[in-house]
Formats: C-alpha cells, sequence, structure tokens
C-alpha cells in the first residue's frame, strides 16, 4: 500500500446542511493537519452535498438513495430498489478508492455509502449532531469504531457505551467573531439599538416570518433593529418591509457578521445553528420546526433551555408567545448575559479538531 493510498479518508452525510457541514468542518482541519490526505464525499446530485462539494474543491461521487417520505408518495414504492443500487454503488466505490478511514455526518445518503465502508475494512467514525440521535446513526452504530456526540441526552439511545465520545458538533472555521461595531456597521445599523438576528434557515419557516411580520409595528416603537433572513422561499413576499431599521434578505452570506451584531437570535434548532450559538455564546430564543424526523430540533432545543442556555418557544405558541418572550429578554442585560455564559459553558469549540486528529491517527496509526 502507497502512502498516499493510506492516507484516504471518505466522507457520507447530507440531504441539509446540518448534516454536510459538519463533515466539511473535519475535511478541513484533517487537509490543515495533514496536508498529503486524500479526500472523497459520497452524497446525492440533487441536495446540498450535490452543488457544496464540487464547489469546495473535494472530490464528490454520487449514489441513488433518496429519503423515505413520511407522506404518502408515490416514489415510496422505489425506496428498496434505491436502498439496493446504492448500497451496491457504494460498495464498488469503496472497493476502488479503498479509504482508511470513513467519517459519517448522517442523512440518508451515510447508511449505504459507511455500510460499504465497513465492507471494505475502513475505520469507522459517526458524528451524531442531533440530541436524539437520526435513524441511520443508530443502525450504523453496530459498524462503527467511534460515536461522537454533542449532547450528554444522545448516550441513552446507544448500546455501546464504551464508542462514545462527547465531542460536540464541528465547526467551520470561517465562524470568526468580529467587534459589534463593524457587524452593525456591515448591515447598515446603530450601536443605539437593540439588535435582533432572526434566522428560519437557507430556504425559511413560514410560522417565524409570518410573526416578524405581524411584530413590525411593535419591534420599531421599541426601538429594536432586526436583521432578517427570510429564506430564499420567502423573500419575494417579505423583502418590501425592509427598511432602515429592518434589514431583510433571502441568505446571510457572512453568519459570523450577523452572529456578532445581535444581542438575541430568534432560530430554528438544527444541530448547526446550535453548535454555532453555543460556541460564539449568542443568547437565543428556540422555535423547533415540527417538520422534522423523530422532532429531534425540540429535543435539541430542550436540552439547551434545560440547562439555562436558551429560552424555548414551541412553534405552535409562537405567535402568541413573541412579544412576551422577545421584548422582556432584550431588555434585560443580566439575563442576555446569563445566557452567553451558559452557551459558553456547553460550546466544544475543538471538535472539528479533535474529530480530525482520530481519523488520521487511524489513518496513519501515529
Amino acid at each position: 500500500m502507497s502512502k498516499t493510498e493510506s492516507y484516504r479518508f471518505l466522507f457520507a452525510g447530507g440531504g441539509t446542511g446540518g448534516h454536510l457541514y459538519p463533515a466539511v468542518a473535519v475535511a478541513e482541519k484533517i487537509k490543515l493537519l495533514l496536508p498529503e490526505a486524500d479526500i472523497m464525499f459520497i452524497g446525492t446530485k440533487s441536495k446540498i452535498e450535490g452543488r457544496v462539494i464540487p464547489q469546495l474543491g473535494y472530490k464528490f461521487k454520487s449514489i441513488w438513495i433518496k429519503g423515505f417520505s413520511r407522506k404518502l408518495k408515490v416514489e415510496n414504492i422505489l425506496f428498496p430498489l434505491k436502498v439496493i443500487v446504492s448500497v451496491i454503488q457504494s460498495i464498488i466505490i469503496n472497493m476502488i478508492y479503498r479509504p482508511k478511514v470513513a467519517i459519517g455526518s448522517g442523512g440518508y445518503v451515510s447508511g449505504p455509502a459507511i455500510f460499504g465502508s465497513s465492507i471494505t475494512g475502513a475505520k469507522i467514525i459517526l458524528i451524531e449532531q442531533n440530541s436524539y440521535p437520526g435513524v441511520t446513526t443508530r443502525i450504523l452504530e453496530k459498524y462503527a469504531d467511534e460515536v461522537h456526540l454533542s449532547f450528554e441526552d444522545s448516550k441513552n439511545y446507544f448500546r455501546n457505551k464504551e464508542k462514545l465520545f462527547l465531542t460536540g458538533n464541528p465547526v467551520r472555521g470561517s465562524l470568526t467573531p468580529v467587534s459589534k461595531e463593524e457587524a452593525l456597521k456591515a448591515f447598515g445599523l446603530t450601536s443605539a439599538k437593540k439588535t435582533l438576528f432572526v434566522l428560519g434557515g437557507s430556504l425559511g419557516a413560514g410560522s417565524i416570518n409570518k410573526t416578524i411580520a405581524d411584530s413590525l409595528k411593535s419591534l420599531n416603537e421599541r426601538n429594536i433593529q432586526v436583521i432578517w433572513q427570510t429564506g430564499e422561499n420567502y423573500f419575494d413576499l417579505y423583502k418590501s418591509l425592509s427598511s432602515d431599521n429592518i434589514k431583510v434578505m433571502a441568505f446571510v452570506e457572512k453568519m459570523n457578521l450577523a452572529y456578532s451584531a445581535c444581542d438575541l437570535l430568534l432560530a430554528r434548532a438544527g444541530a448547526t445553528t446550535l453548535a454555532e450559538i453555543l460556541t460564539l455564546g449568542i443568547p437565543s430564543i428556540l422555535v423547533p420546526s415540527p417538520n422534522v424526523a423523530e422532532n429531534h430540533q425540540y429535543f435539541n432545543a430542550k436540552s439547551l433551555s434545560d440547562k439555562n442556555a436558551a429560552v424555548l418557544i414551541e412553534d405552535k405558541n409562537l405567535k402568541d408567545e413573541f412579544e412576551k418572550k422577545v421584548f422582556p429578554l432584550l431588555s434585560d442585560d443580566n439575563k442576555l448575559k446569563e445566557l452567553k455564559k451558559n452557551s459558553l459553558k456547553l460550546s466544544k469549540p475543538d471538535a472539528a479538531e479533535i474529530i480530525a486528529k482520530r481519523a488520521i491517527k487511524y489513518a496513519t496509526g501515529l
């Protein structure tokens, strides 16, 4: 076996940014620590990884897999066939590529890909971002050498505790905070007012967007300025509401600026968002999406709220509780500081480096 062959790393995870970007964070760290590393991602062409990974310059191979819809759809009939074909594709990719280490970060695509890696003898590392582990991670546990968790609560759902490491959710190195003054200036906002950052995900969150639109008069009356990421699906509906105090945009490209500018974040409770706000210590009100698998966002948010590191509002209660929770919190500097302090206590900023070093150790034997 040649030196470069022994340094081959395969990543599988995607479908959403929450599964993809932790893997990217670890891949970036491996490349930094081991420049000669050869890295490949397996995913699906039609999802986020099919667009992002080639842009980042990594090798990319696609498989046919698609998730099983919880709604009655004709395409569900093809699901068993897609699984079989994807397993065969994954085994062939792994037999040709021969990774030394395979890292699965969740999502349905990681199932066939990581199984294929285990068949060809790769060491298996799994990354689980959510408090309630996804079904793919639970299935793959038996093949894993290590499972890296973001939440202490997750340990209850795995059989082999010796494989478990409470490492945190890897965050990309580009998430570097800047001074509040510089961040506010980038958005054309003032330091004389409190700033609310509204984040519903890249596509957007209908209930959050409607609540903000309905509350604009109250926000303006209280001199609260807003950085409002509507998401691509809702931007055309709300872009006309943009003003000096309300910055409406489809997508925030430089998240570190928005995080640095805000006094309070209102957001969904996706694992990547939570990892970012813990890393930076952002006071937050979390509104879990009711439309995700196994209600995992609720469990994510509850893990933080139970430790007084965030405020939890269920989606069904957002309309009634928004002003009751947001306005008192923005005027209570002591409570904001308490949320920030408790968030930072839970943060694990070295997660990407820890997992990368474990993977390199398996690959090099050093």
